[in-house]
């Protein structure tokens, strides 16, 4: 029989990446970047007179921070222990919307905090890429762990047999972010959910 397979997000899953990216929008930008909001466009705002950033900049700055300021990003707390206690019953992939042409940077940035599995690039909703993964790897049993809750909805319509796990790992956000209704669990530290997708991995069939 194979192995397990679990298949991670990257950015508030495994990597900090929203406080970093309003330090850097503050300090290169004089942008504020509300962080009790899950969305980009709505939550910048010019410090000097509070007005929203408009949508058509929100995304080239995110551009920009990718592009110069991934040095900046924090591993989780307790996420290289889960994925080396994970990584040694199930194989591995993380899955990250950026473009593909990011895909050597998001390698050699996971790489550096002792992260080396495969890294597939997405856009758009995560569950077609994750049904291919599972045709691919054929696992046992499979668990999902994203922040965004509308890839746990796309995930539970084209895989629905893979175990869904929604981890929002940045503690200045989690609270203000609602359980998403299409994963089976909500879990927003590795210390946990090490134990939880292992128990997933023993049960194999979803409830």
């Amino acid at each position: 029989m194979n192995r397990p397979l679990l298949i991670t997000d990257c950015d508030e899953v495994l990597l900090h990446m929203v406080s970093h990216f309003a330090a850097w929008l503050d300090e290169a930008h004089e942008i504020h970047f509300a962080l009790d909001r899950h969305d980009f466009v709505g939550a910048l705002t010019a410090r000097a007179d509070g007005a929203p950033v408009p949508a058509e900049r929100v995304w080239p700055l995110l551009d920009g921070f990718f592009d110069t300021e991934m040095h900046r990003q924090t591993l989780v707390p307790h996420a290289g222990e889960a994925l080396a206690a994970i990584g040694a019953v199930a194989d591995i992939v993380v899955l990250t919307n950026l473009g593909d042409h990011r895909q050597p940077g998001r390698v050699a940035q996971l790489d550096a905090h002792g992260i080396r599995h495969r890294v597939v690039c997405n856009q758009g909703g995560k569950g077609r890429p994750v049904a291919k993964l599972i045709e691919e790897f054929a696992p046992s049993t499979a668990v999902f762990v994203d922040d965004l809750a509308q890839h746990h909805e796309s995930v539970a319509k084209h895989a629905p047999d893979v175990w869904r796990l929604h981890m929002v790992a940045e503690p200045l956000m989690a609270p203000h972010i609602a359980p998403a209704p299409h994963a089976h669990a909500r879990i927003d530290d590795w210390a946990t959910a090490e134990r939880w997708v292992l128990d997933r991995f023993a049960m194999r069939a979803v409830a």
